[in-house]
């Protein structure tokens, strides 16, 4: 499994429980200052299946994960973020397993000074034009709260 802008660590605990001791989680992440505090989180809690990277997740080969190498990509909140957004889609398609899975929760809305930026936000449609296009198909919707969409592909 891999938490693609994992930024300070939010899901990696749930993640490393849920893969368990036999399995792995990528903690991907661009910003080399959050990679140490990955690492050191991940030491701390005692999290050994838990593998910090510093890569760049905008081109294919950039995570450094092997090619079809896992069953699940999540994407949470981060996703607005990428510059080459199919850059980064290409790379999840390249390190999944065929038949997994990619989640994606991201802001559906700029909000109070929360999230994007109005200009930044990608939209629900606009993410699975981009999924699809890369030969993904769309799984299910579903509720993510407040100002969220989420959507399940499968590759």
């Amino acid at each position: 499994m891999a938490d693609f802008g994992a930024g300070s660590g939010y899901f990696m605990k749930p993640l490393s429980v849920a893969v368990g001791e036999e399995g792995v989680v990528y903690a991907c992440e661009i910003q080399k200052n959050l990679v140490e505090t990955l690492t050191n989180v991940a030491d701390k809690e005692g999290l050994t299946n838990v593998r910090p990277i510093w890569c760049d997740l905008e081109k294919v080969g950039g995570s450094k994960i092997p090619e079809g190498s896992l069953d699940i990509v999540i994407v949470v909140n981060s996703f607005f973020q990428f510059e080459q957004k199919q850059g980064t889609v290409n790379e999840i398609k390249r390190v999944l397993r065929s038949g997994g899975k990619a989640i994606i929760i991201d802001w559906s809305e700029s909000f109070g000074g929360l999230g994007p930026q109005p200009d930044s936000v990608i939209t629900q449609d606009a993410t699975e034009e981009l999924f699809v296009a890369a030969g993904f198909t769309t799984e299910t919707t579903f509720d993510a709260g407040d100002h969220h969409y989420g959507i399940t592909f499968r590759a």
